[in-house]
């Protein structure tokens, strides 16, 4: 072997050139996506912003206590609310017990339902005709405009309470199915079909993992969309509940267990949806990866 006209001095004629030294290569950074990484330190630095804030604006009489009450105050509401010392003896726990049950009640059945109405409406141009016209009607629709209505269909037992929670949940599930079948690849519909899968199975086997990302973020976007309508559910003669302890505390300018209400609802909301984004880590460990 020759050795190269402008090889360096040093370098024998004949010897073969070693391999570099990987000691001497320049490490290379490890592609990131901009955004990645934890934001959990950023998030409690708001968060503790925030209320310092609202402290700070309350001890120092900038705003006046009817419109914001001090944190001293709604913690004071939140202990006679657990102890049962407003809304006639029922306590905080018993409250929540009911704003669960409506809810998560609402919310799984619509899992049950949307979840098949929004894959059919994916795989079947049939079933878009049918279910799609009124999902989009309705979706936009506010809860407290068909209120009166469901009202008049099933009167004012839990019933007429859950299915209102019940239809805020069911489009944005039926919708994010809908549109998560489509994240199944044509490729990977052939090669089923090419292996002889039946109708059936390629809806079990390939466009239902396809579609469970999608599935999973429109769960969660319909749990919000059920606490959201809690309140209005619960105007219709509710006698206990999240909602009707936080309309029953406005009429009497009880701003602190007003603030103490929504604090309450957005940390169990917070929890759940804690809990789904741990769920789908499991369910599906492969999103965002490909």
């Amino acid at each position: 072997m020759t050795t190269p006209r402008n090889a360096p001095d040093g370098v024998a004629r004949g010897a073969e050139a070693s391999p570099p030294d990987p000691a001497r290569i320049p490490a290379v950074a490890a592609f990131r996506l901009p955004g990645a990484g934890s934001s959990r330190g950023v998030s409690a630095a708001c968060v503790a912003l925030m209320v310092f804030t609202w402290w700070l604006a309350t001890d120092r009489g900038w705003v006046p206590a009817l419109f914001l009450p001090a944190p001293e105050a709604v913690s004071r509401a939140f202990l006679e609310a657990w102890r049962g010392n407003i809304q006639g003896g029922q306590s905080l726990l018993v409250h929540l017990q009911w704003s669960a049950i409506r809810v998560f009640g609402a919310f799984a059945l619509a899992v049950l339902t949307a979840v098949p109405v929004g894959i059919a409406m994916g795989v079947s141009r049939f079933a878009r005709g049918i279910f799609d016209p009124p999902i989009e009607f309705y979706r936009p629709l506010p809860p407290l405009a068909y209120l009166p209505l469901v009202v008049i269909w099933l009167g004012i037992d839990e019933a007429s309470k859950i299915v209102l929670i019940y239809l805020a949940c069911f489009a944005p599930i039926a919708l994010a199915a809908k549109a998560g079948v489509r994240s199944a690849s044509i490729e990977q519909i052939n090669a089923a079909s090419s292996l002889g899968a039946t109708r059936w199975q390629l809806i079990r086997h390939v466009i239902v993992p396809a579609a469970l990302p999608d599935i999973m973020v429109g769960l969660r976007i319909a749990i919000g969309f059920g606490w959201t309508t809690l309140v209005a559910a619960e105007m219709v003669a509710a006698t206990v509940g999240l909602g009707q302890m936080v309309l029953n505390a406005s009429n009497f300018l009880r701003t602190d267990v007003v603030v103490m209400g929504i604090l309450v609802i957005g940390l169990v909301a917070w929890t759940f949806d804690w809990l789904m984004r741990g769920i789908e880590a499991r369910v599906v460990p492969w999103k965002g990866r490909s």
